[in-house]
């Protein structure tokens, strides 16, 4: 078989059919819509989920949950994550995110206690939690929330 010998399965391509081009074509004067109403017009038709008037599913079934407007999102960054930078760097948002520990500030950085931290550094973030900054503080370093 040669790529100029490849054909289309039957049935997987078909002619367009062409609307409104005359009484000898079978689909001419009103383009096999019928006569009058909704389905005829132009941009006819009913928007989807539309079931004539009874009340839709997404209506009838129960919704559950709430969504919280006022919610604040943190950017978050482990202890252990720390570990990159030198001992005794002071450790920035902005030097976060040049790391590439951050790559969006939301609402501001949450630093979180996961994993150990073996050097000296001073932090400066939004939030911290009780955890993180124990582990901050035991290695010799410095909170400081922004």
């Amino acid at each position: 078989m040669k790529l100029n010998e490849l054909k289309y399965n039957d049935g997987a391509r078909f002619t367009k059919k062409r609307i409104g081009r005359g009484p000898g074509s079978g689909t001419g004067k009103t383009s096999g819509k019928g006569q009058k109403g909704q389905n005829s017009r132009s941009g006819g038709g009913v928007r989807l989920g539309f079931e004539g008037g009874q009340t839709p599913l997404y209506k009838r079934i129960p919704k559950r949950g709430f969504t919280n407007f006022t919610r604040k999102e943190f950017a978050i960054v482990n202890v252990s994550d720390l570990n990159r930078f030198e001992e005794g760097t002071n450790v920035t948002i902005e030097l976060l995110i040049q790391a590439g520990l951050v790559k969006k500030v939301l609402n501001g950085v949450k630093i979180l206690g996961n994993g150990e931290l073996e050097k000296k550094l001073t932090v400066s973030a939004n939030k911290f939690s009780k955890s993180a900054v124990e582990q901050i503080e035991k290695a010799g370093g410095k909170v400081e929330v922004i």
